[in-house]
């Protein structure tokens, strides 16, 4: 074990809390219609995440096992992630805009045993349990309850409040989030411990402080980022405010009514927020804010100039991370407009170097593979050969991305992963869609790739080559799509050409007709 990382000794943060600051509210969920929030408070939180806990225990679960949580953001999804690291479990996102195949992909692929769910995405699930013979049991949470699956409420009954006894292990809080790999399926990146240097750094980067935050969950929890600034501000003793699913109206209010000092948000709602009309934006107070956390894609520099004129200054960040390394650099407000184009610097004992295609160093400025040394790396992917690229030794990863150092050595992201599309803050790669594609019998060959949106930042557009004698169409292939991609999968474009472009080899050359959508942009991503 690597120095700096959490010894076993360290009792539970949530234990420590409950019993500090128990009256403390450490969970609060709007309720549309102007209806009073719902308000949980520490010593009630731990109270229900140990019942979990013991319920899962009870059912079989044994540590390192698997656990699968699913749905929009709730109390009991924090809840049962509390309670996956007090039971030991590793905890593994599922996307609750995922296809019933898609679900049942993630969760045969991780190995689980034990599936929590929101009503709201247990049909789907129910429609392919017949294909997870490894899962023994489903608990669902905020409705009807599927025949054969267990309730959330049956589950807790006669569970002690008491913390379970297996929680002093050094792998307490494991997690697998799965992102898209360049196979065409999702691979899950496993990290079982993490680095508290690190991470108390970074919290100092940032400004949090311990006790005196005000968090709003403003993305879905099943993202790395939005699920980390969760987990610390709960780490801090802080209380979460648990917006459901994002809506700018609601975001606004939520941050005036509670005096929100924190939250981490991809650029497309920080868009939406800003693209409110005036009469709304009046409103608006982030006298509170402190820290606003930009990250899931680059943030146009533009949006930045209107996230600044329209919401304040001074509390604006952008980091830049992935869910395989964790968050690497930190750009702070007073750089926001002084460095266009940069993501920042790193932070306490994180490292970058430039790597030239030849294997040297490349010189300030000068472009080239981006490897990082981070104790915030994952452990590896599950069940894949495919794994990230290192320089001898193993110690310095990467990501695929391209990016140079200035002189100030601040770092500068030039195109991102080979074909990957950010939409909305979300990684979408290509090769998952095509294979899709390639399934309809009149297509011969297909190039999905991101084009510019103003909304999204990138929308995915397909180019399809129809065989030859094929009266193929773009309404035909959207309707093909539909069932077999969740939605923001799907292309919002298709295109039709005789022919896809090729090297001699054989090749595809999808950069070519990327670039024709992207000649007259700034940025390339």
């Amino acid at each position: 074990m690597r120095g700096g990382r959490y010894p076993a000794t360290v009792p539970d943060p949530l234990t420590i809390h409950a019993e500090a600051i128990g009256a403390s509210p450490a969970v609060i969920v709007d309720a549309a219609g102007g209806s009073r929030p719902s308000i949980t408070t520490f010593a009630e939180l731990d109270a229900q995440v140990n019942q979990l806990a013991h319920g899962m225990l009870a059912l079989g679960a044994n540590a390192r096992e698997r656990l699968v949580w699913c749905g929009p953001n709730s109390l009991e999804v924090l809840v049962t992630i509390h309670a996956a690291r007090k039971a030991l479990l590793v905890a593994v996102p599922l996307s609750y805009r995922f296809t019933a195949d898609e679900m049942a992909y993630v969760i045969d692929n991780s190995d689980a045993t034990l599936v929590v769910i929101d009503a709201e995405q247990a049909p789907l699930l129910a429609s392919v349990r017949d294909q997870l013979p490894k899962v023994r049991d489903v608990i669902v949470f905020g409705g009807d309850v599927p025949d054969g699956f267990k309730s959330w409420d049956d589950t807790l009954a006669g569970q002690p409040t008491h913390e379970p006894a297996a929680t002093s292990d050094a792998s307490a809080g494991s997690a697998m989030i799965y992102t898209s790999g360049t196979t065409g399926k999702p691979k899950g990146a496993l990290r079982t411990q993490t680095d508290a240097e690190t991470v108390l750094t970074l919290m100092s980067e940032i400004g949090l402080r311990p006790g005196e935050e005000v968090h709003l969950t403003t993305g879905p929890l099943y993202h790395s980022g939005p699920l980390a600034w969760a987990s610390l501000n709960h780490t801090l003793g802080c209380p979460v405010v648990v917006l459901r699913k994002f809506d700018p109206v609601a975001w606004l209010r939520l941050v005036k009514e509670h005096g929100i000092t924190n939250t981490f948000s991809a650029p497309t709602q920080l868009k939406r927020i800003v693209s409110l009309p005036d009469s709304e934006l009046a409103h608006a107070d982030l006298s509170t804010m402190r820290s606003l956390v930009a990250n899931a894609a680059p943030v146009p520099y533009a949006l930045k100039q209107e996230v600044i004129a329209k919401l304040g200054d001074g509390f604006l960040y952008e980091v830049y991370g992935s869910t395989e390394l964790g968050v690497v650099t930190v750009l702070k407000p007073a750089d926001q407009l002084r460095k266009p184009g940069s993501c920042g610097t790193t932070y306490g004992p994180i490292e970058v170097r430039i790597v030239r295609d030849d294997g040297e160093e490349a010189a300030t400025d000068e472009p080239g593979e981006l490897f990082i040394r981070t104790r915030l790396a994952m452990d590896g992917y599950h069940r894949s050969e495919e794994q990230l690229s290192e320089l001898a030794g193993g110690d310095w990863k990467s990501v695929g991305d391209i990016a140079y150092v200035d002189d100030e050595g601040y770092v500068h992201i030039c195109d991102r992963k080979k074909d990957m599309i950010i939409s909305g803050g979300v990684n979408i790669y290509p090769a998952e869609i095509e294979a899709v594609l390639h399934e309809h019998p009149e297509v011969l060959d297909v190039a999905v790739f991101g084009i510019p949106d103003d909304e999204w930042g990138e929308s995915v557009y397909a180019i399809v080559q129809p065989k030859l004698g094929t009266a193929l169409d773009a309404d035909a292939l959207d309707a093909f799509c539909d069932g077999r991609l969740a939605g923001y999968k799907r292309p919002r474009g298709f295109e039709i050409r005789a022919e896809l472009p090729r090297t001699d080899a054989g090749k595809l050359l999808k950069r070519l007709l990327r670039d024709e959508f992207w000649r007259d942009h700034d940025r390339a991503v």
